[in-house]
């Protein structure tokens, strides 16, 4: 079993910077794409970003500029850098991760972390 954890969350203002961090923990397995994706009560869970392990990053259009996705292979942990952020990306952060482990491949979450952008 593979456990994703996330921290870094919080309360920021408008324009304000907030850095996720997500760390994998569990024993033989290896992770093909890493990434965050975020929900509000009541809407379908969307992709922020994600990186390959080669480091092929992935962003929404709304993020691009603002947010950057990294990795840290060596550590299984991935992060996302928020900048200028936005009342309107209050929201619940979760982190995904596309797990392989042999010739068996799932896709593992985290529990979430909760980012507020308020005045």
């Amino acid at each position: 079993q593979v456990q994703l954890v996330e921290s870094g969350g919080g309360l920021v203002q408008p324009g304000g910077s907030l850095r996720l961090s997500c760390a994998a923990s569990g024993s033989m397995f290896s992770i093909d794409v890493m990434g965050w994706y975020r929900q509000a009560p009541g809407k379908q869970r969307e992709l922020v970003a994600n990186i390959t392990s080669g480091g092929i990053t992935n962003y929404e259009d709304s993020v691009k500029g603002r947010f950057t996705i990294s990795r840290d292979n060596a550590k299984n942990t991935v992060y996302l850098q928020m900048n200028n952020l936005k009342p309107e990306e209050t929201d619940v952060y979760y982190c995904n991760a596309r797990v392989r482990r042999g010739i068996v491949v799932w896709s593992s979450w985290g529990r979430g972390t909760q980012v507020s952008v308020s005045s």
